[in-house]
């Protein structure tokens, strides 16, 4: 068997090739012995690239920041949105992939392309797709394929945000489902071929605690923002459009209107919140149909809000009583390096200050882990400006409400980049597209310090030797484990990202019992609190090391929605009320520019 001692000396004392080959050779070679030794398999693939000119330190801060490495290929197609598939695999979609010269009617035979890619092999697998999924939502069905909807129709014209040039893109109503079992994509269900009713550039699909999936937002087929929501049935399609404009808010002078890609959380109520990026924040009640304002956030003024930052819902678990709160981070341009939370438990919520990240981001990314943090990565201090990356990487503790360093990553990753959570509790960070035609083809993977000793060796995980397939709401489940020093049970969304926002991820806590050769575990009657689909079952031992995890589905009675009386601050807040941004595919302008509608 080889040891971490051997493994080690292999790596200090190899004698390496040529200098601008050292690095690939070096996490080539550390990858194989990993898999040896039983942390985290390697990995092959036809794909090849030029080697890396650096890779991140991995020998002596494992243990303390985590390791990130470079994969020995990189990714063929420029991946804007990806979505973990119930196989393991990922789904990556490009469409025209942000180059105008791949898209009608410059270009007459359009390669509009999505992937598939199998972290264990490294394979990558490409088709070719019917339309141009460029800038669309994704989110995973319960019954595991992927909704997409909205797309690219025409590109606007490349000019920085505001300027007298600037021509928005134009959306596309079109909808199509991904099946994970062909990997193959086919119309959506619904009349008129599944479309919703009118186009959708930058929508937002967020899933309802029914399975049913809602799309928010968008510029339409005229480049005007598309002030709607839609609810898409398996086998009937897209609903009537409900409209985005909100009760309660008393100032006559301010019209609503959603931004794109707007920030979305399903609550375990059944409600939906709306936290970003423009600092009005909503909820919505799908029984109702109605939206109604809820809070102001502290990040405001003129012409600030966190356009291109990050929201996440933080962990539900038994031991905060499932209580949600959000946190909005980073964000605008020049970027914050600001958070707030809100405690939607409350029955008037508003935002508190929270820690500030040790980078500004705008283009950021925010993934939830096993143990509960937050793993933050990317983006710049100036939007899609390379020379000021954030390359910091950190993670963020709900239980301390505090970062800390998660080392530091290779490449710049900005517009376009995409950080997804695997089954085996690494972490992918890839891609970046500052400019048209052009994109960050390196491949990231992040080992979190949870898979290391204190010596940095390999922590020995805990192993799920046998599990269901699927599991019920309000009953008990077995899990067959030989450890028996399980601290948590934790069932995790699989996420789908793009644009610096994970629609569908989500954390939530099992209570258990343990028993001989195994543990039980109770899944909540609420599926508001736990949508239908796939996710991920991880098991995590008292030192915070999480298993592989087992995919299951999740189905059986669901919940009405149980919506809370939340009673709004009438308050006005303490800077302008202003309208969401125009967003193009080019760099914000600096803040005191932006363009304002």
């Amino acid at each position: 068997m080889i040891s971490w001692l051997m493994l080690r000396t292999a790596i200090m004392t190899t004698r390496w090739p040529a200098k601008s080959m050292a690095p690939l050779w070096r996490t080539s070679m550390f990858l194989a012995l990993w898999a040896l030794i039983g942390c985290g398999g390697g990995t092959s693939s036809t794909n090849s690239g030029p080697a890396p000119t650096q890779t991140a330190s991995y020998l002596g801060t494992a243990a303390q920041h985590g390791q990130w490495y470079t994969l020995p290929y990189t990714m063929p197609t420029n991946p804007v949105h990806a979505a973990l598939l119930h196989t393991g695999k990922v789904l990556i979609v490009s469409g025209s992939g942000n180059d105008p010269n791949n898209a009608s009617p410059i270009n007459t035979n359009p390669d509009y392309e999505a992937t598939v890619w199998d972290p264990q092999s490294g394979k990558i697998t490409a088709q070719r797709i019917g339309w141009d999924m460029f800038c669309n939502g994704m989110s995973i069905m319960q019954d595991g394929r992927v909704l997409i909807n909205g797309g690219t129709s025409s590109y606007g014209a490349p000019a920085v945000v505001g300027g007298n040039a600037d021509t928005p893109f134009t959306g596309l109503a079109n909808s199509s489902i991904f099946d994970p079992a062909t990997e193959t994509f086919s119309v959506a269900d619904g009349p008129n071929q599944g479309n919703t009713a009118h186009g959708r550039w930058y929508p937002t699909l967020t899933e309802l605690g029914d399975g049913r999936i809602m799309s928010t937002s968008g510029l339409d087929e005229n480049g005007n923002t598309n002030n709607t929501s839609e609810i898409y049935t398996t086998g009937q399609g897209w609903s009537s459009e409900i409209p985005g404009t909100p009760t309660g808010l008393d100032d006559p002078s301010f019209t609503f209107g959603f931004p794109l890609y707007p920030r979305m959380h399903l609550l375990p109520t059944g409600q939906v919140f709306y936290s970003a990026s423009s600092s009005s924040t909503l909820v919505f009640d799908p029984s109702k149909q109605v939206w109604t304002f809820l809070a102001w956030t502290i990040y405001g003024g003129p012409v600030a809000e966190r356009t291109y930052g990050s929201s996440v819902l933080l962990p539900l678990t038994p031991a905060n009583n499932y209580d949600p709160k959000v946190i909005i981070m980073g964000g605008d341009n020049p970027a914050t390096n600001t958070t707030e939370i809100i405690d939607l438990g409350q029955p008037s919520p508003t935002w508190q200050q929270g820690p500030a990240m040790a980078q500004a981001r705008v283009e950021m990314e925010a993934t939830l882990l096993p143990n509960g943090k937050v793993l933050v990565s990317g983006g710049s201090a100036k939007d899609e400006d390379a020379t000021t990356a954030s390359l910091q990487a950190e993670l963020f503790d709900p239980a301390t409400s505090s970062f800390s360093s998660a080392g530091a990553n290779v490449f710049a990753r900005l517009y376009h980049n995409i950080q997804l959570l695997l089954p085996d509790g690494t972490v992918f960070l890839a891609g970046g597209n500052p400019q048209q035609g052009s994109y960050e083809k390196h491949i990231e993977i992040y080992r979190p310090a949870y898979l290391f000793n204190s010596d940095d060796s390999p922590a020995t995980r805990p192993t799920i030797t046998g599990a269901p397939a699927s599991i019920t709401y309000g009953n008990t489940f077995t899990v067959q484990t030989p450890n028996t020093d399980i601290a948590s049970v934790v069932l995790i969304k699989p996420g789908s990202v793009t644009h610096s926002f994970d629609m569908d991820q989500r954390f939530v806590g099992l209570s258990f019992t343990v028993e001989n050769g195994g543990l039980t575990a109770t899944l909540p009657k609420n599926s508001n609190l736990t949508p239908p689909g796939y996710y991920m079952l991880f098991l995590l031992n008292k030192a915070g090391v999480p298993s592989i995890a087992s995919f299951v589905q999740v189905s059986g009675a669901l919940a009405p929605v149980a919506a809370m009386e939340f009673k709004p601050l009438k308050a006005a807040p303490p800077y302008p009320v202003h309208g969401p941004q125009h967003v193009t595919e080019s760099p914000l302008r600096l803040r005191k520019e932006m363009h304002m509608h």
